[in-house]
């Protein structure tokens, strides 16, 4: 088999991220013009959606990391108690060229590990116990090397963006229903004809599929940093194999669960934190790629 070179690997991946984060603008510029047909005026109905983002951006921006921390209960690592892992995290930190990230750690069986911050100057790694425990060295050096990928590609700023740019769908497609709906009783019967309620029909329409859209979009997004994150974590270990047998490890977790874990902070970890159902829906709104198809390039490269 044709072994995987592990810089294609990070570009193939990086390109399909942008394409992806193309698609999400487009849905906003799109519903921002359709609500300026309705105010009648596109200049403004921009300035709202920008003013909107920029007080997203701004809240989850300075306050995100330090939010995700304390709910997920995680407690600063210390020595001996977490000597390895602590010393694997600052060893992979200078091979990848990044300052030291805090370390964190979680109490929890469940075998996963995140990383988050703003930037790689304000960035932690959180581990659960479950994972040191069940884990060899090498193992854990590849989770940890994963996370220090998803820093030092600047992963988690990308995925804030994402959320944020689901959050200015969101409140745009409901605002643009009340008012269309508020709007049409205010006019009165005499506005009330067939051209009235096709505006009001593309309005629901728009309030239920452009979030959803955007959701779909933002876990593309997570889906394929996951890949660039196991490829570039191979590359700063010279060891893929130790990453990929970490991955089945995780896979095969009878109790996968991390309690504190929920929807908003799923994407974050390196296989999802909850228990693992098959269907449809499931795989759609999935926030990882399968873990097999995960080794498999793994051990290709």
């Amino acid at each position: 088999m044709m072994k995987t070179n592990f810089y294609k690997e990070i570009r193939e991946n990086n390109f399909k991220t942008t394409l992806l984060f193309v698609l999400f603008f487009l849905l906003i510029a799109g519903m921002g013009w359709l609500f300026g047909f309705y105010i009648g005026d596109h200049l403004i109905s921009t300035i709202i959606v920008l003013i909107i983002g920029v007080i997203y951006a701004f809240i989850a921006y300075f306050a995100g990391a330090s939010m995700v921390l304390s709910m997920m209960g995680a407690k600063l690592a210390t020595k001996p108690d977490h000597t390895h892992y602590i010393n694997s995290v600052e060893g992979l930190a200078i091979a990848a060229g990044i300052p030291n990230p805090k370390c964190y750690v979680i109490q929890d069986s469940a075998l996963n590990a995140f990383a988050t911050g703003r930037d790689p100057k304000h960035a932690a790694v959180t581990v659960t116990t479950g994972l040191m425990a069940k884990l060899n060295k090498q193992e854990l050096e590849g989770v940890i090397a994963h996370e220090i990928a998803h820093i030092k590609n600047f992963d988690i700023r990308t995925m804030l963006i994402a959320s944020v740019l689901v959050g200015v769908v969101t409140l745009i497609s409901d605002f643009m229903l009340r008012m269309t709906i508020f709007g049409s009783h205010r006019r009165g019967s005499k506005d009330s004809g067939g051209g009235q309620v096709v505006i009001i029909i593309i309005a629901i329409l728009l309030a239920i599929l452009a979030p959803f859209i955007a959701q779909l979009i933002k876990l593309a997004v997570s889906r394929k940093r996951e890949f660039v994150a196991d490829a570039e974590g191979a590359k700063l270990t010279r060891y893929p194999e130790g990453l990929a047998s970490a991955l089945e490890k995780i896979s095969a977790d009878p109790d996968p669960l991390v309690d504190r874990a929920n929807k908003a902070t799923a994407h974050l970890f390196i296989s999802t934190p909850f228990r693992k159902k098959k269907s449809f829906m499931t795989k759609m709104f999935a926030t990882h790629p399968p873990i097999a198809e995960r080794i498999a390039k793994l051990r290709g490269m």
